[in-house]
């Protein structure tokens, strides 16, 4: 009666457990349901829960039943052969026994089904890449979506295995030590004391560990067994090899090691026999003999290995490792979609004109003069319009606006809770009344005001514009920055937007939300620990509680099996005027053999297979989320696509007007361009040798001195194209040098989507990269004693990106330059522009006056001539003494902050000179002098621009 008390009161302590455990696992799970319900995707949420009791219920029983088995027969052997009868005792042993056993399998059950659930569903559903590896020609889709599982579930095995051996060992020697105890009880019972020690010889000796080989002897085949495989499958991981030249097999992988694991894998088998037949016999020695072998083999296999790759291949590692490179090559290439660039020669004559740059109107019309890092300050500072509005990054994209393609800046302004005043954080406003951002600000990247700022095409609260822009829908509900539930059509109306004094409110219309009768209030309350929620008067059965809200995580809870670029962009549907988020999604993979790996993409993991395969498509008021198949040659996604029936749609589906905005993913192209540096290179010789290995270029960015130039989204028209397209750009030099060899574009206009352009130019010329521009830039006297003046004036000067322009068969370059005023309130001005074509290098205040500087054109016109007549009495010394006395007024001005004294007086020093000029030169006429260089000097203010040129 006791025991029974004692088993019943055990139970209720472990349903008890398992409820209070389980408990906050139910209620997400209900929640979860819910929410992919409401956005649409219940059979996504169903099919990992059915599948993981699909495989998981099976998998249980067998295991308890095994385990239950096994035991039970150790026992009864156990007791057979000590001659043990005692029938209380063995019921009790076995209602633990049953017990432990369910336990067991219950862990490992749940281990499994929620590690290989995945796996087992890829390799069910997987498709051909149509591709095979070299060495044994099976295809890649054998790698990426079977041998994962096979491995795991090998693994999987052998460790239940040896589970089974440390049960067997385990539970023989309790028994033992159990039985001695008793019969120790007994011999002494008549005793006044028991012994203080406990006799462990019974476990402790030869006949106890022949007696658990012997028992083990079925188990121990099974091990090796498995052992032999797993040595067979290290087979293909030496395709992921790390030895030699390349990643992938090398010459002593495939010569060496290889042919160890295959003779490792044989000797597995003979292992198995023979430890059962010495098991059986009882003879230990013979058991343990041929694995003892093996391990001897291992290492010896291993020190030969070593001694082929250090004294042997790398003598000769050219000849040795030739095919092992073609084959890192090929496969790295198509891993990253390399196999397809195409290639243009670019000569790159720098002979252009005045009539080309008129042809190509719309390029100059979309060469950028100016840049996201300083424009986000700009941003912020003039249309945040309130402390708690933020514009979390600048995007960049193209639209047409008034009937012109144009490209332009924009970003989304988010409301940022977490900046709202200490005393306005209550309940209400964070869950309730603060519930959206709203609006974006868009301006054109070559167009900026006289004081330097951008040029707002779409600007302020309500979002307002003079061109035919269209925002029917400013709200923004889901963002970057929406990282809290809230709660709308409540009692409580929502804060719209600041108008004046007042605030404007609105009610929302949406289809997002929760509906929140009394068991869903109920629900989340506990979810979200808040009693609130659940007491609140102004929420009520209309009432909508709306999750996920930052796009990031609502598409990761979504589907988490996918890679996503953390750096969304928003779009202005132009069809129906609303907000929309695009998300790149991406398939990865590490296990495609002799692809490169790169640990650039994903922080923490080294990955060899990337595809820019998905576009999400998130709805910034109503939160609807639309999984696009951007790439359907990519086998992963057609996978996944076969697994999760309900979530994917091809691109056909996308509407028109979110489709003219995708982009080619600029991580994804970072990451293109960096492999492509070594592996443009298709002879193995070159490959070896790194002779024509290139670097990303580099520049001069804001005040961070040397850095890479990364990739830009410029507009231009390619060789043999008629229409100027949005590409995305970044360029290439040999190896620690400064002259550019060639630029990479990525085609993103929808027609040749995901197209690759490789620019290569001349080998027999020197080709400016951004780097010689820069230095350019710091040689010219003008310039550069302008730069060092401004910076020694209460600013700082901050450079742009250098950017490189195709524009016919010439390059023009093109880099902002920002003034930053050090006072507490300030942001980047772009105050000058760099032009440079050829040997011709000038600046002035705008992208126009450069291009007609260095075409010799004024606006159009004749230069006018300068009034030569203000100083003809004065001799020449008189004239350079009043030069120098203005230009130490100028120095003065600028050092006390006076601008507008500060252009006064160069425009008077420019006449000055001017007049020197006539004077030396007689007749000539210093501005059509051709051999003296031009440039520009910036006395742009607040109030007024003044442009001058100083002739040497």
């Amino acid at each position: 009666m006791k025991n029974k008390n004692r088993f019943f009161t055990i139970g209720i302590i472990i349903i008890l457990f398992l409820i209070i455990n389980s408990f906050g696992g139910a209620i997400k799970f209900f929640t979860d349901y819910l929410w992919f319900n409401e956005v649409g995707y219940t059979e996504t949420f169903l099919t990992k829960l059915k599948f993981q009791f699909m495989i998981g219920i099976p998998i249980f029983v067998l295991l308890s039943i095994l385990l239950n088995v096994f035991i039970k027969k150790l026992k009864k052997k156990y007791d057979a052969e000590t001659e043990i009868v005692n029938i209380d005792t063995n019921k009790k042993t076995g209602l633990w026994i049953s017990i432990l056993s369910v336990g067991i399998s219950f862990i490992i059950t749940v281990n499994i089904v929620s590690t290989m659930w995945f796996e087992i569903l890829q390799f069910i559903n997987s498709k051909s890449f149509g591709f095979v590896d070299p060495i044994f020609n099976n295809d890649m889709e054998f790698y990426v979506f079977k041998l994962p599982l096979i491995n795991t579930v090998v693994d999987f095995l052998i460790n239940i295995l040896f589970m089974l051996i440390v049960i067997t060992v385990l539970f023989y020697g309790y028994l033992a030590i159990k039985d001695s105890i008793k019969k120790m009880s007994d011999h002494f019972e008549n005793m006044t004391q028991f012994p203080r020690q406990i006799d462990f010889s019974s476990v402790l000796n030869k006949k106890f560990i022949t007696k658990i080989i012997n028992q083990l002897a079925f188990v121990g085949v099974f091990v090796f067994i498995l052992l032999g495989i797993r040595f067979a499958l290290r087979s293909y991981d030496l395709l992921y090899s790390h030895l030699g030249k390349v990643f992938g097999a090398g010459y002593t992988d495939i010569n060496i090691t290889l042919n160890v694991y295959r003779v490792l894998s044989v000797g597995c088998f003979i292992a198995a026999i023979t430890f059962f037949v010495g098991a059986k016999r009882k003879n230990m020695m013979f058991s343990l003999a041929v694995p003892a072998g093996l391990i001897v083999l291992s290492i010896v296999g291993t020190a030969l290995a070593g001694g082929v790759e250090n004294f042997i291949v790398e003598p000769d590692q050219l000849s040795k490792e030739t095919k092992y490179m073609e084959y890192s090559i090929q496969s790295t290439q198509k891993a990253y979609g390399l196999d397809d660039v195409k290639l243009v020669k670019f000569p790159a004559n720098n002979d252009l004109t005045i009539e080309d740059i008129k042809i190509n109107q719309e390029v100059i019309d979309n060469i950028r003069i100016n840049d996201q890092e300083p424009l986000i300050q700009v941003y912020n500072q003039l249309q945040g319009i309130r402390p708690y509005y933020v514009f979390n990054d600048v995007d960049v994209d193209r639209y047409v606006i008034d009937g012109d393609y144009k490209q332009v800046f924009l970003s989304a302004r988010e409301l940022d809770q977490s900046r709202l005043n200490e005393q306005a954080k209550t309940w209400i406003n964070q869950y309730l009344k603060y519930t959206h951002g709203y609006g974006i600000t868009l301006s054109q990247v070559n167009k900026v005001t006289g004081q330097g700022q951008p040029e707002m095409v779409v600007k302020n609260i309500p979002p307002t514009t003079i061109t035919d822009f269209k925002i029917n829908k400013p709200e923004i509900y889901f963002g970057e920055m929406a990282n809290e539930y809230v709660i709308v059509n409540t009692d409580e109306k929502e804060f719209d937007y600041p108008s004046g004094s007042d605030n404007m409110e609105t009610v929302y219309e949406g289809t997002a939300g929760i509906n929140l009768s009394f068991m869903n209030r109920l629900l989340f309350s506990i979810r979200e620990a808040s009693y609130r929620l659940m007491i609140s008067n102004n929420i009520d059965s209309n009432s909508k509680i709306v999750l996920n809200r930052n796009i990031m995580e609502r598409v990761s809870e979504i589907a988490p099996f996918l890679y996503y670029d953390p750096d969304a962009y928003v779009v202005v549907n132009q069809e129906d005027g609303k907000l929309y988020w695009i998300v790149e999604g991406f398939t990865v993979s590490d296990r495609f053999p002799y692809s490169q790996p790169t640990d650039k993409f994903i922080e923490g993991w080294s990955v060899n297979y990337i595809k820019n395969s998905v576009k999400v498509v998130v709805d910034a008021y109503d939160g609807s989320t639309d999984f696009y198949i951007a790439d359907e040659s990519d086998p992963v996604i057609k996978t996944y696509d076969k697994i999760f029936t309900d979530l994917f749609k091809p691109m056909s589906e996308m509407p028109e007007g979110i489709k003219n905005h995708v982009r080619y993913a600029q991580s994804y192209f970072d990451v293109q361009a960096d492999m492509y540096r070594l592996y443009h290179i298709e002879n193995p010789t070159v490959f070896f040798g790194r002779e024509d290995y290139w670097d990303i270029a580099n520049e001069k960015y804001m005040n961070n001195g040397e850095q890479s130039v990364g990739s830009s989204y410029l507009m231009f028209k390619l060789p043999e194209e008629e229409n100027v397209e949005f590409l995305l750009t970044t360029q290439y030099t040999p190896q620690n040098k400064d002259n550019m060899i060639a630029l990479l574009a990525a085609r993103n206009d929808i027609d040749n989507y995901g197209e690759l352009v490789l620019y290569e130019f001349p080998k027999t010329k020197t080709i400016a990269g951004p780097n010689m521009i820069e230095t350019k830039i710091d040689q010219d006297t003008v310039i550069s004693s302008q730069l060092t003046l401004w910076s020694q004036v209460g600013s700082t000067v901050l450079r742009g990106n250098t950017l490189v322009v195709p524009i016919e068969d010439s390059l023009l370059y093109v880099e902002p330059i920002y003034l930053k005023s050090d006072t507490e309130s300030n942001f980047p001005e772009m105050k000058m522009v760099v032009v440079s074509l050829g040997e011709k290098i000038l600046m002035a205040p705008t992208l126009e006056e450069a291009l007609n500087k260095i075409f010799g054109v004024i606006s159009g016109e004749e230069p006018e001539k300068q009034d030569d007549g203000q100083y003809d009495n004065t001799n020449i010394n008189d004239l350079i003494e009043r030069a120098n006395g203005i230009f130490n007024e100028a120095n003065e001005a600028s050092q006390s902050g006076d601008w507008a004294a500060y252009g006064e007086s160069i425009q008077e020093l420019e006449n000055i000179l001017n007049q020197l000029n006539l004077m030396i030169n007689g007749s000539q006429d210093a501005n059509n002098t051709e051999t003296n260089t031009e440039n520009v000097i910036n006395t742009e203010t607040m109030e007024n621009t003044e442009t001058t040129e100083v002739n040497q």
